[in-house]
């Protein structure tokens, strides 16, 4: 058969001498992919789906092939390859079904009268623009069906990172009709099996999803060639058995989980069955639609009494259509069980898959359990970190190979790659080792051996190129007591030295045993300059060292020799085994933790960002394209059509997207908006709102009192009338040069660059004119552009600029003779510069988070014409889920390096953000029970009842104690209108023994009018209470703004 085992041929394999198995190859025909453990399961699910027997066509959409599906049927295909059906290429967009259904229509056709059953491949996200097309299709015959193959697999969040999430679908599953049927699959085998019945069925059409991101791209699984022949649905699924839901667990259960079948439901039956839980029982969905009520209610006990339901959303504002199934359902029945709907978001799944702790806990929250463990007994792990391409990328299937041979283990690969925080890309190999038995739950790989958790699982680290412990805290993946080798042309000192501070830690921490060799070393004395005999001589050598470090104390270099000899020839190109052996035995180097230095440097994370391919020519297909290079592949992530100019490699943890704003030259984040809540009351006059983002993966830091720049859009409606108005079409791309680098440009629509970048309704400087002049044809607008912009022109200017406050869409339209092409017009009007608002929160008590006190700016012109503040009203308008582009500015708002220096803080209005986060700090300090100093707080505004910000909080700071003393001016609630400075002086005496005897602090934020009143009461408390003079006090306070003692921050 035409099958490619993903390029498993090694530099060990291409010998005769050696005993490695041939590979399965496009060019060779194969008896059968099944029973195969060197071929992937996603490999058998495209063979038997692009088979002309079952398929009479194959759409293949880029989406899929995106994620490295899809590419070896179009190989087949383009290879002429007997069997394989025709292959059409589509792209994605909306109603991207409707090509399907309209083929499957053509009922009276040559090609329908011979038979019609098409197949598709898309992923999630495809799905969901597919789906609204499914309400058309005609019913499923024998000869005209649609089946539709979908790899869970999803580029999620700024940073592209995959995931096996089902979210996009979640507002679509609702549209899928009665005659589709929607399969999910999580094992290999059932990703197989599952596959043969979508094809075998007759009376419906079929979607199949099935578990991509990890269980069908494993190597170590020989999958049985499924036996299926049933035409019904039913009658399939028990032929093959399986039923429309799983159960697992006590017979018994009170408590019971109900998941859509994939790595999450696996992670939950393998969980349940290793640590033999009593009391819950988990219910897998492997068929969603048709829905079967009937099926549902026989599985769950009748003992149970709680129903969790888990549902993949894409925020936690979507309702879960599996809790409204499971819902109606249960509550139709004589015993009526609690229901709880979980909402799981993207973040959600991916902590879940890839930390070891977070789901493990989630079920023993629900389970009432304590210390479950994930894996079972004699479960071992071996993590592989390497660049791809280079002569030993190899090593991770050789160990396989290596595994697969012994007769008692069960061993598992997955290899995924990460082409953004390395150039030439990184791959990481994880290896599951376990006893084979034959009713084991094979765990998801990323929850086996999990990629995010710093505490480490991984019994055998090996690092195949050195210069990831310089860049990426690759060390993290090792568990306490474990062994770590390291290929490196380092000395032992060189290496103490080289690594960063960081893994020198872990390594002393957590008691590593680390070791180095040099292969390449080892190989240029045995086989010469490199080539291919260099190649392979170097793989040998660090298989026989993963075999020594295997065996542990069993090892020994006859026992070594004589393991290795049993899979290879006693000379590899004429180089005696032995020989290579001993080299390598004498090679083995420890690394003494009390040696082990390390430098300065920050280190980044692994992220599984693609998935690739190897073709039969030897080519490596990534996100659908072929790769001259492992460099280009994140060019090809970040944009499948174009190319971009590389960027320099970032040694940060969390590196700059380059997709986001590359405009933009300050370091951005991408944030998401969490809480827009309104602080007045509707019928005030002013909007003072709060805000809350969400950072968690963001790498954003800031500290106390820092500024969050917000780089807002304007208003989406203005910009299209705008459009209108100027002739152009919004949809239209252009390229416009990036601003502070003429030599670099980008593309985007006319909607997005007026809408994100360009400042078309910002306040217009005087040079616009003079230039939009050169633009006009009418001779009026030209000369009055020119006299505005002109000295002569100066005190229109101001009336247009201070009292009109014309934007620049307004000069555009008041002079409609100048219209510069759009390139040009963005050019002249410049960027949008973001907006700082003072962070109203401490890091070090929100976490991942940050929030903003933000008062609406908005007034009315001379003419009656409505006019926003840009920034304001867009961040007015954010809805809970929106993302927002930000950045971070330092700020003199600092707290003293000292807690018990006193503090005075005096803000009106918005001015008490920063004051909120410094009073949060301190909660926490003191909490901990920490001595804080003493805190006077004033606040002004108008009124009490409207307008007292965060006045819980406060009133909660003061009965807490870490407010001393308050004093609270809201000018408009007495007869007589009182400010801050007013209360100030009520404590005068107080102040100044602060200010001038303790090395307190004084911080005043918000606008600038208050500030020579504020001032004069500290000078004539000084003056009062200090017998300083007035000149000497003055002195005294400008002293203290070069101590940071007196801070203003003023607008």
């Amino acid at each position: 058969m035409p099958l490619s085992a993903s390029g498993w041929s090694t530099p060990l394999s291409s010998s005769t001498t050696l005993s490695s198995p041939p590979s399965p190859s496009l060019d060779k025909v194969e008896a059968s992919p099944f029973n195969n453990p060197r071929i992937q399961a996603s490999q058998v699910v495209e063979y038997i789906a692009s088979r002309a027997s079952a398929s009479s066509l194959v759409y293949v959409y880029d989406v899929a092939e995106q994620v490295g599906f899809g590419t070896l049927t179009k190989e087949w295909a383009r290879a002429g390859e007997a069997g394989t059906a025709p292959v059409v290429d589509l792209q994605t967009r909306a109603g991207a079904g409707l090509s399907l259904i309209g083929r499957l229509s053509q009922g009276t056709s040559h090609e329908a009268g011979r038979g019609a059953v098409l197949t598709s491949y898309t992923t999630p996200s495809g799905l969901a623009l597919m789906a609204p097309a499914f309400v058309h299709l005609p019913p499923a015959q024998a000869t005209s069906r649609l089946v539709v193959q979908v790899p869970t697999v999803t580029p999620t969040g700024e940073a592209l990172s995959l995931s096996p999430t089902l979210s996009p679908l979640a507002s679509v599953w609702s549209l899928f009709p009665e005659n589709v049927a929607v399969l999910l699959s999580s094992t290999p085998q059932q990703a197989v099996d599952f596959t043969k019945i979508a094809y075998s069925v007759t009376d419906t059409h079929a979607v199949h999803l099935f578990d991509h991101f990890s269980a069908a791209r494993e190597f170590g699984h020989a999958i049985r060639e499924p036996k299926s022949n049933g035409t019904s649905l039913e009658g399939a699924l028990k032929e093959s058995g399986y039923s429309y839901f799983d159960y697992i667990g006590d017979a018994e259960a009170h408590t019971v989980v109900v998941l859509l079948n994939g790595p999450l439901a696996l992670a939950a039956r393998a969980i349940v069955k290793t640590n033999d839980l009593s009391g819950i029982g988990i219910v897998t969905v492997n068929v969603l639609r048709p829905w079967d009520e009937a099926a549902l209610k026989a599985v769950i006990p009748p003992t149970a009494r709680t129903v969790h339901v888990f549902d993949e959303v894409p925020n936690s504002l979507t309702q879960g259509p599996l809790y409204v199934d499971v819902l109606s359902t249960l509550l139709s029945g004589s015993s009526k069980p609690t229901i709880q709907g979980h909402r799981v978001v993207p973040s959600q799944t991916k902590d879940y898959l890839n930390n070891e702790t977070s789901f493990r806990s989630l079920i023993a929250r629900i389970s009432n359990a304590s210390s479950l463990t994930v894996l079972p007994q004699g479960h071992r792990s071996v993590l592989v970190l390497g660049t791809p391409r280079s002569s030993i990328a190899s090593v991770p299937r050789v160990i396989e190979d290596f595994l697969l041979a012994h007769p008692k283990v069960s061993s598992r690969l997955l290899t995924d790659f990460d082409v953004f925080s390395k150039q030439g890309g990184i791959f990481s190999s994880r290896i599951a080792i376990s006893p084979k038995t034959d009713d084991a739950i094979p765990i998801p790989i990323p929850v086996a051996i999990p990629l995010d958790d710093d505490n480490g699982t991984t019994d055998l680290l090996v690092v195949l190129d050195q210069s990831l412990l310089k860049t990426h805290s690759v060390l993290k993946y090792a568990k306490a007591h474990s062994t770590v080798l390291v290929n490196t042309s380092w000395t032992v000192e060189e290496f103490s030295a080289n690594i960063a501070g960081e893994s020198g830690s872990i390594i002393k921490e957590r008691d590593l045993r680390v070791f180095t060799i040099n292969a390449k070393e080892i190989a240029d004395a045995l086989a010469g300059a490199s080539g291919l005999e260099n190649d392979a001589v170097q793989n040998l050598a660090l298989h026989l060292t993963f075999i020594r470090l295997y065996l542990g104390g069993q090892a020994s270099e006859s026992n070594l020799l004589r393991v290795a000899g049993n899979g290879f020839e006693d000379t590899i190109f004429g180089i005696p085994l032995i020989k290579i052996n001993a080299h390598t035995w004498a090679g083995l180097s420890p690394v003494p933790p009390s040696e082990v230095v390390g430098s300065n440097s920050i280190l980044k994370t692994f992220d599984v960002n693609a998935i690739a391919v190897d073709v039969d020519n030897g080519d490596t297909v990534v996100n659908g394209a072929r790769l001259s290079s492992w460099h280009d592949a994140a060019k090809h992530l970040l944009f499948p059509s174009a190319y971009v100019d590389p960027t320099a490699e970032s040694a940060e943890e969390h590196p700059q997207n380059p997709a986001l704003r590359p405009e933009v030259p300050d370091r951005t984040f991408l944030v998401t908006c969490t809480v827009n809540k309104r602080l007045t009351p509707l019928d005030y006059d002013r909007n003072v709102f709060h805000l809350e983002f969400d950072t968690s993966g963001t790498g954003l830091k800031y500290a106390i009192g820092e500024a969050l720049g917000v780089h807002g859009w304007n208003d989406e409606g203005e910009v299209l009338e705008f459009c209108k108005s100027y002739g152009v079409d919004p949809a239209r791309l252009i390229t416009i040069p990036v601003p502070g680098d003429e030599t670099k440009v980008h593309t985007r629509t006319i909607l997005q660059a007026l809408q994100q970048q360009i400042d078309l309704f910002g306040k217009v400087p005087k040079s616009f004119y003079t230039d939009l002049a050169e633009y006009a044809t009418s001779p009026v607008d030209k000369y009055a552009l020119l006299f505005i912009g002109s000295p002569e022109g100066s005190s229109t200017f101001k009336k247009l600029s201070e009292k009109d406050t014309v934007t620049f869409a307004d000069v555009l339209r008041m002079y409609p003779s100048a219209r510069p092409g759009i390139e040009r017009l963005c050019e002249l009007v410049g960027d949008i510069k973001p907006r700082h608002y003072s962070i109203a929160s401490a890091q070090s008590v929100v976490g991942d988070r940050v929030d903003l006190l933000v008062v609406s700016v908005d007034w009315a012109t001379p003419s009656g014409s409505p006019r926003f503040g840009q920034c304001t009203r867009y961040l007015a308008g954010l809805k809970v889920g929106q993302k927002v582009t930000v950045s971070i500015k330092p700020s003199v708002m600092k707290l003293p390096p000292n807690p018990k220096q006193p503090l005075i803080m005096a803000g009106l209005g918005t001015g008490a953000a920063p004051f909120r986060a410094f009073l949060q700090h301190l909660a926490m300090l003191a909490e901990q029970g920490q001595e804080v100093g003493p805190v006077y707080y004033y606040f002004g505004s108008r009124y009490q009842g409207a307008e007292y910000l965060y006045g819980e909080e406060i009133e909660a700071f003061i009965l807490d104690g870490i407010i001393t003393r308050a004093g609270l001016a809201f000018s408009r609630d007495g007869p007589k209108k009182v400010y801050i400075q007013h209360k100030m002086l009520e404590d005068s005496e107080a102040l100044a023994k602060m200010l001038y005897d303790d090395e307190g602090v004084f911080y005043l934020c918000g606008p600038t009018w208050p500030v020579p009143d504020v001032y004069n009461a500290l000078v004539n408390a000084l003056v009062k209470y200090k017998g300083v003079e007035s000149v000497a006090a003055g002195d005294f306070l400008e002293g203290l703004k070069e101590e940071e003692r007196y801070v203003l921050e003023v607008y």
